[in-house]
């Protein structure tokens, strides 16, 4: 065991720090700051993945790729307290800032009761934000900065407006628990439950049977060692919180909305155009409902994880920062509102825009065809319809070679005009892009390396609309009441597809799946804990308590007749309007 504060590696050390909360419990906190005495700015995260638990130890497999393929990440550091998706202390505090990791409720070496994204954690997020603002060696303002989960909470916390408050940065974290991560469409994901076992290896009380920090010899998990039914019985049973909650107006879902008119504070909000499922919606709909009147997007490509380390994305976040907390003249307040890494089929290119969606982008509709399973631009004149077993490949459709390069950027939707031999049916959307040779181009996603163009989801039964808030390119569901599908009537359905943003070459198809469970490319993928992605990410749509197959296994139609005009509604960015 080490000193609780030591000088080393150009830094002071606090170890297991103490933050009591407003109902006495004690979490603990590792603080990082310069060795120089004076008062600096704060960067803070908050969250369950155990602050003393470093990136190369518990997920080697990403570091090692990260690295490797970006051998900035790992330079200028000796990496040794790094850890997941939390900033590295030794880029950030020679130049300036207090790095402060706190351990959530219930994780690490924080006791407690643990419930991810609860009002509880959301509160603790508030007292330990308050406290770094009041320390002798903070100059009042703390900025919050974190990849996925430590951006998630960002959005809740900053809707509580603590006053020492002053910037915030969500990296890829979604904005909806409901819509973002839990329920895609109104059907259940369960990435949740195959998340969890990450965090129960680093529960409070795991102790002496999880892992070490070699930086000051304690337990990540400790410093007691409990019991497994004690454990148990400090936690909530996640993956039956998220099933029993099947609608969006609960109370268990009202009490983690966020209320946009709220969030107030400057925002760098970077989502990522392989993130389909957890890591890009929530960028965007935090960036365009928050009511602060400085705020900025950026979206980026690769490895979820990747550009939050790299001088790309590490150097973007700095002049966020250090504009709003040490109040330097960098000229960031210039900086245009939107940031792109447009991509291409072999790359990206850097862009800025004005807003969001584009200006300039020219919504156009691509029609389905049952008949000849195309998408084109003629609408179809005769009645006609196809069918699929929503348990097997669904059905594609499929444009013409395009003669000319073309970029699409921004939201899609579709429309649909459906019918079930049952009283549901869920509707999986995939966005393709295919070479002349006629294979499918895939790319890097936020976690799944084998990742299509964007994916959109919609139980039939979750189809009411929320006209008010819905646009043409964005069909927005309120979730709040299920409506049984006669069997055999045809409904018209209109489904979110996720943003996306492709260059289409010259010769290329574009393509849409419908079908009816997960879209796959491959039998063995890269495996994320228990289970393998294989194309849909670690989101997978297979609970049978939520998609029982006497429900969900009817033949599904998609019909077309003069009166009915399926389409994929897509955003055509003009080559004179890219800037």
């Amino acid at each position: 065991m080490t000193d609780k504060t030591v000088v080393q590696d150009g830094m002071r050390i606090d170890w297991d720090v103490e933050i009591t909360m407003d109902d006495g419990l004690v979490l603990r906190a590792d603080v990082f700051r310069p060795v120089e005495d004076g008062r600096y700015p704060v960067l803070l995260s908050y969250g369950p993945y155990a602050k003393g638990l470093l990136f190369e130890e518990g997920y080697p497999r990403q570091w090692n790729l990260m690295v490797q393929e970006h051998p900035d990440v790992a330079e200028g550091s000796t990496n040794k307290y790094q850890t997941w998706e939390a900033v590295d202390p030794e880029k950030w505090v020679p130049y300036g800032y207090v790095c402060v990791r706190v351990d959530s409720r219930g994780a690490g070496r924080s006791p407690g009761h643990l419930s991810p994204f609860s009002p509880r954690e959301t509160r603790d997020f508030y007292e330990c934000i308050e406290w770094a603002g009041v320390q002798t060696w903070s100059n009042g303002k703390v900025g919050l900065i974190g990849i996925s989960y430590y951006a998630m909470n960002q959005w809740q916390v900053a809707a509580l407006q603590p006053p020492h408050l002053a910037a915030i940065c969500p990296w890829e974290g979604s904005a909806d628990w409901y819509r973002d991560a839990t329920h895609h469409g109104g059907i259940l994901s369960t990435f949740w439950a195959t998340w969890l076992p990450q965090i129960l290896t680093v529960q409070h009380g795991v102790g002496e049977r999880g892992s070490m920090n070699r930086n000051n010899g304690e337990y990540v998990a400790g410093p007691e060692t409990l019991p497994e039914d004690e454990l148990a019985k400090n936690r909530t049973n996640l993956e039956m919180d998220i099933l029993s909650h099947p609608v969006a107006t609960d109370a268990y879902y009202k009490e983690r909305q966020i209320d946009w008119s709220k969030v107030t504070v400057p925002i760098l909000s970077a989502g990522n155009w392989g993130g389909i499922g957890l890591h890009l919606r929530g960028n965007v709909e935090g960036y365009k409902n928050a009511a602060s009147k400085e705020k900025w997007l950026e979206i980026h490509g690769l490895e979820h994880w990747t550009h939050f380390y790299t001088d790309y994305g590490r150097n973007l976040q700095k002049r966020f920062f250090d504009y709003y907390l040490k109040g330097e003249a960098n000229n960031w307040n210039e900086q245009s509102p939107v940031i792109l890494n447009v991509r291409g089929v072999d790359g990206f290119a850097l862009r800025e825009e004005s807003q969001w969606p584009l200006a300039g982008t020219e919504w156009t509709k691509i029609y389905l065809n049952p008949a000849t399973q195309k998408l084109a631009n003629e609408i179809v004149q005769e009645e006609c319809a196809v069918e699929y077993d929503p348990f097997g490949d669904g059905v594609t459709f499929l444009t013409d070679p395009f003669t000319q390069q073309t970029e699409l950027t921004g939201p899609m939707a579709a429309k649909l005009f459906v019918s079930s031999t049952t009283t549901d049916a869920d509707l999986f959307l995939t966005v393709r892009l295919f070479d002349p040779q006629g294979n499918e181009v895939l790319y890097s996603g936020a976690m799944d390396p084998r990742t299509p163009i964007s994916q959109g989801w919609l139980r039939a039964s979750h189809r009411k609309l929320d006209k008010a808030k819905s646009t043409p390119y964005q069909p927005y569901h309120p979730h709040d009441e299920i409506q049984p599908l006669t069997p055999h009537e045809i409904y018209e359905l209109d489904v979110e597809i996720w943003p996306t943003s492709i260059v289409i070459p010259a010769g290329y198809r574009l393509g849409l799946t419908v079908g009816g469970s997960d879209y796959k490319n491959t039998d063995e993928g890269t495996r994320f804990h228990t289970k393998f992605m294989t194309g849909s990410g670690a989101y997978w749509h297979d609970d049978e308590r939520d998609r029982p197959k006497e429900v969900f296994g009817g033949t599904v139609s998609l019909h077309a007749d003069a009166g009915r005009q399926p389409y994929l509604l897509v955003p055509v960015i003009p080559e004179e309007t890219q800037s």
